[in-house]
This record gives structure tokens, C-alpha cells and sequence, in this order.
């Protein structure tokens, strides 16, 4: 593949993630905010937004941490949110394909929620893409959102308490997700999956350790590939 080709699906991979920077700015800017009231030192803050790239999970060990929760209990909880990693890393393997460890590897690292939807989409819409160029497509949708997210919450550490409430901050996550999600309701086995994992997730929400997600997370699967069977 010449490097003209995969300097296109670079860009295009950039052009296509360019609408989440309204919302991961206010999200890296919230935790940086939230994070420092907590008593975290921005040398904290900064390390642990650059290692663990996600913002949900992220939160959760936080609140955990502000509660003096046992270490134990903190990790668990930040692990049952990010599970879903594991999940869209297990779907996005066979379209990149078996490379070398160090692109493995940071591939993995910038595999988060706006890299993945953007990337399954990309390559479902464009199924004759070269594994380089769905790479870089992938590489692409994380320039802006990573730089931007560590950067942001940098932003919002430094300047802690000295932004308004009354900003809302915290407007950025809902919108952030239901962006990703919408776009991926084309059958009806997706949009079955959705709303059972919403429900559930909302019945469930007692459940400690945020474990109701992953329950809901699990179930909802089940449902759409039951009615995916069905429909086949």
C-alpha cells in the first residue's frame, strides 16, 4: 500500500473524530477538577489520566479513593467499568490483524470508546481496506482525543476550583456516549441489546462494586445475539 493511501486513512481517522473534542475537553477538564479537590496532587492527576486514557473508570476509582475504600476494592470496581475493553478488544483484533507487539500494544493503549465506535463503523462502512490502512484509520481517530483528554485535564487540575459550577461540566459524558452509540443502532438485535442494558443497568444499579454494569453489560449481549438467531 503506498504511503499516500495510508496517509489518507490517517486523516480521515482524525476528520471523523474531530466532533468528540466539544465533549472530551469538558470531561478531561471535570476530572482534573474533581480530582484535585479529592486531595490528589496534579503529578497524580497527570499520571493517572495519561495511564489509564478512561474517563469512567477513572471516576469510579476516584470515588472509591475519596471514600477510603480498601486498594482492593478500588482496582476491582475501575476493572468491572473498563471491562468493556476487553469486549471491543476482542471484536476490533480480527480487522487489524496480527501485527507486531509494539503496534499491539499501542493500539491498546489508545483503544478507547470514541477509537472503537468510530473504527468498527469505518470498517463496516469500508470493508476492503487494507489492515495499514484500517491501522491508520484507528491511529487517526486517537490524535485528536488523546492529547486533548490528557491536556484538558491537565487544564482542569491546574485551575481546580476556579471554574464555575454553574459551567456544567459534567454534561460532556452523557453526550459523549450517546454520539457513539447512536450511529451503531442499525438492526434491530442492536437496539434490543441497547435497551437491555440501559434497563438493566438501571435496576441493577444497587449492586456494589458497579457489577450491575457488567451483569447488564452481559445479559444485553445475550439479547442481541437471541435476536440476531432469530432473525438469521
Amino acid at each position: 500500500m503506498s504511503p499516500s493511501t495510508s496517509k489518507s486513512a490517517l486523516w480521515r481517522g482524525v476528520r471523523a473524530c474531530l466532533p468528540f473534542i466539544i465533549v472530551i475537553i469538558p470531561f478531561g477538564m471535570l476530572f482534573g477538577v474533581a480530582a484535585t479537590e479529592a486531595g490528589l496532587p496534579i503529578a497524580q492527576v497527570m499520571g493517572f489520566t495519561a495511564l489509564v486514557i478512561a474517563g469512567a473508570s477513572q471516576f469510579t476509582a476516584l470515588q472509591f479513593m475519596i471514600e477510603n475504600a480498601p486498594v482492593l476494592v478500588i482496582l476491582a470496581s475501575a476493572l468491572a467499568v473498563n471491562l468493556r475493553m476487553a469486549m471491543y478488544s476482542a471484536a476490533i483484533t480480527p480487522y487489524l490483524g496480527d501485527q507486531a507487539l509494539w503496534k499491539r500494544a499501542l493500539l491498546s493503549y489508545i483503544l478507547v470508546d470514541q477509537t472503537y465506535n468510530l473504527a468498527i463503523l469505518d470498517y463496516e462502512q469500508n470493508p476492503n481496506q487494507t489492515v495499514a490502512q484500517r491501522t491508520a484509520f484507528f491511529v487517526g481517530c486517537a490524535i485528536p482525543i488523546v492529547p486533548l483528554w490528557i491536556a484538558s485535564t491537565w487544564v482542569g487540575a491546574a485551575l481546580g476550583g476556579q471554574i464555575p459550577p454553574e459551567y456544567g461540566l459534567d454534561f460532556a459524558l452523557p453526550i459523549a456516549f450517546l454520539a457513539m452509540v447512536a450511529p451503531a443502532l442499525r438492526t434491530l438485535a442492536h437496539v434490543a441489546a441497547a435497551v437491555t442494558s440501559v434497563v438493566l443497568a438501571l435496576v441493577l444499579g444497587f449492586v456494589p462494586l458497579n457489577l450491575g454494569l457488567l451483569v447488564a453489560a452481559v445479559l444485553a449481549m445475550m439479547v442481541g445475539a437471541e435476536v440476531e438467531r432469530r432473525m438469521a
